[in-house]
C-alpha cells in the first residue's frame, strides 16, 4: 500500500457478509482505526498517505459485476470463492491491469471452504485443472492456532457427516455417494466414429442462480450411436431465464446442424404442450423437433442408461463437461442435481424407443 495509485479490491456475495462481528470489514477497521489511513464510508474504502486505496465490494447478483466494468485494480481478493458463481469470478480479472513498465505485481486471490454452490466449478479449476498459475493451498482446522479448537469441534459435531468433513478438513472430496453409477464406468475417449446417429436430448429448468440458491440447471446432452456402442459427444449446462434458455437451445442446434434431433422432455399439463408448441414453431421451426412426455421416476428412468454405463457401453468423448456429468452422475439419486442424467436416459430413450422418431429402428 505504499505505490502511489495502487487499487485493491476485497469482495463477498452480499454487502453484509463484509459488515458482520469478525467479518473482513470489522477486522480491517481494528487494523487500521486509529492510523494515517482515512476511511470513507460512501465509497466503502480505505485511503493511505501514499495515494493507494482498498475498497470493498460485493457481487449479490450476476449483473452486479459490471458495477466495476470501468474499475482498475493490481489486486482483487475473494472470500469464500463458492459462494460465486464461476462467470462473476473469470469478469474480475478483465479489472486486473497495471501502466506499462510498472513493477507493481498483479494479483488475483481467493479463499474458501468446500460446500455452497459453487464447489464443483473451484474444485474443477483448483484441484482438477491445477497449474502454475492456478495455485491451490490446502488448510485444516489445525492450522489455526488462534481458534479454540476443541469447542469448535465440538459446534461441528452437530452437523452432517459431509458438511462436518467439509469444515473440519477443508475435504474438497467429502460426498454423499449414490447407489446407480460408478465413475469407472465411463470410458473417455478421444473421438468418436464419423457414422454415430445423434440426438440432443434438452432437460428444461428457468431459474437464475441466486445467493444461497441452487437451482436446476437446463442441460442439453448429444448422444450418439455407432455399432452399438453409445458416445456422449457433448453436454451444454446453463441456468437463466427462459429468454436466455431459447437462446442457448437455438445456438445450440445451429452448431449441431440440422441432421441432428432435437428432443425435449414434456412437462404435464397445458404449459408443457405449450412451451413445446412454442419452440416448434417459433425457436427450432425448420429442425427435426418433438417433446416427449415423461413417465415414472427419474432413477427409474435412468435404470436403462446404468445397465449400459455398467457393461462400459457408454463412451465419453474427451470435453470441459466430463468432470461435471461424472460428479452428478457419482451423486445420483441423492445430488442436488439430476439434469444430466435425466437428459442422457430421455436421449437413450429417444435413441431406442418405437417412436417414428427413433431413427427409424422400430415402430
Amino acid at each position: 500500500m505504499d505505490y502511489p495509485n495502487y487499487a485493491g479490491i476485497i469482495l463477498r456475495r452480499t454487502f453484509s457478509e463484509l459488515t458482520k462481528a469478525g467479518a473482513l470489514l470489522d477486522r480491517s477497521h481494528e487494523w487500521l482505526d486509529g492510523t494515517n489511513v482515512q476511511w470513507k464510508e460512501a465509497e466503502h474504502t480505505f485511503h493511505f498517505p501514499s495515494g493507494a486505496s482498498l475498497a470493498f465490494g460485493f457481487l449479490q447478483y450476476e449483473a452486479d459485476k459490471y458495477q466495476y466494468q470501468s474499475a482498475e485494480y493490481q489486486f482483487v481478493g475473494v472470500d469464500e470463492l463458492t459462494e460465486f458463481t464461476e462467470t462473476q469470478y473469470r469478469f474480475m480479472f478483465s479489472r486486473l491491469r497495471r501502466l506499462k513498465d510498472s513493477d507493481i505485481p498483479i494479483r488475483m486471490r481467493a479463499a474458501s471452504n468446500p460446500g455452497n454452490i459453487g464447489h464443483e466449478w473451484v474444485k474443477q479449476r483448483f484441484m482438477t485443472e491445477k497449474s502454475d498459475d492456478r495455485i491451490f493451498l490446502p488448510a485444516r482446522l489445525s492450522d489455526n492456532p488462534h481458534i479454540d479448537q476443541a469447542e469448535y469441534i465440538k459446534s461441528l459435531d452437530q452437523l452432517d457427516p459431509i458438511t462436518r468433513l467439509q469444515l473440519l478438513n477443508g475435504d474438497w472430496s467429502a460426498r454423499q455417494g449414490g447407489n446407480k453409477f460408478r465413475r469407472e464406468w465411463f470410458e473417455i475417449v478421444d473421438t468418436a466414429p464419423a457414422d454415430c446417429q445423434k440426438v440432443r436430448r434438452w432437460d428444461m429448468a428457468a431459474t437464475e442462480p441466486k445467493l444461497g440458491k441452487d437451482p436446476d440447471w437446463t442441460a442439453g446432452l448429444l448422444l450418439g450411436k455407432s455399432k452399438g456402442t453409445l458416445y456422449i459427444l457433448d453436454i451444454k449446462r446453463f441456468r437463466g431465464t427462459p429468454g436466455a434458455n431459447e437462446a442457448l437451445v437455438r445456438q445450440t442446434a445451429e452448431l449441431d446442424g440440422r441432421g441432428v434431433k432435437i428432443r425435449m422432455e414434456q412437462e404435464p399439463g397445458s404449459s408443457g404442450v405449450k412451451m413445446i408448441d412454442d419452440y416448434r414453431r417459433r425457436v427450432l421451426m425448420g429442425w427435426d423437433f418433438d417433446g416427449v412426455p415423461s413417465t415414472g421416476s427419474k432413477e427409474v428412468r435412468a435404470n436403462p442408461v446404468a445397465s449400459q454405463a455398467e457393461a462400459g457401453n457408454i463412451k465419453l468423448v474427451r470435453g470441459p463437461w466430463i468432470n461435471a456429468f461424472l460428479d452428478e452422475s457419482e451423486l445420483f439419486p441423492n445430488g442436488s442435481h439430476d439434469d444430466q442424467v435425466d437428459a442422457l436416459s430421455g436421449a437413450l430413450a429417444d435413441m431406442t424407443s418405437g417412436r417414428e422418431y427413433a431413427f427409424g429402428l422400430s415402430r
